[in-house]
């Protein structure tokens, strides 16, 4: 198994729109295994490949108590959405930054899974902020950009403070 580094925040390459995936092979499965890894090593919920390093439509979740109900999602595509949900987010690539943001509250995706097959999900709730939230990162958005500029500033501040603080 390979040890997968998480990008941290403002690291460029989070920016990285992230391509299609043409062919489910067994380097795609290994690189869900291996992103599960440091997903669950972090500890963290949801993580998406580019966070990894590896720009391709990839996100696993897992927001189950137990952290045993690992979801796949490989080309995800939000296919429907309702309602609105508030919820407090955090991010493996933003380690110890915590802000409340505007969401669907039930959102259905269409994706392939770690075999190549279609399937629609339902998830409502902190398994729907997390499955938009690491399809964000997809798309090459991080959220705190979503936050006001004040906040970003503040945040990144903090980022650097804390870097200079572990050198």
């Amino acid at each position: 198994m390979a040890k997968l580094s998480i990008l941290l925040y403002p690291d460029p390459r989070l920016h990285t729109v992230a391509a299609p995936v043409a062919q489910v092979n067994d380097e795609i499965r290994q690189l869900i295994k291996d992103m599960a890894q440091a997903m669950y090593a972090a500890p963290g919920v949801g993580l998406a490949a580019t966070q990894v390093d590896r720009h391709l439509r990839i996100i696993v979740v897992d927001t189950s108590p137990a952290h045993d109900n690992l979801l796949a999602f490989i080309n995800p595509e939000l296919v429907q959405t309702s309602g609105d949900a508030e919820l407090e987010e955090g991010c493996l690539s933003v380690p110890g930054i915590y802000e409340k943001l505007k969401r669907a509250q039930k959102i259905r995706v269409r994706a392939l899974n770690a075999e190549g097959e279609p399937f629609e999900h339902e998830a409502e709730g902190l398994q729907a902020v997390c499955i938009q939230h690491e399809m964000d990162h997809l798309d090459g958005k991080v959220f705190v950009e979503k936050l006001s500029r004040l906040k970003q500033t503040r945040i990144l501040a903090k980022l650097k403070k804390r870097e200079r603080e572990s050198e």
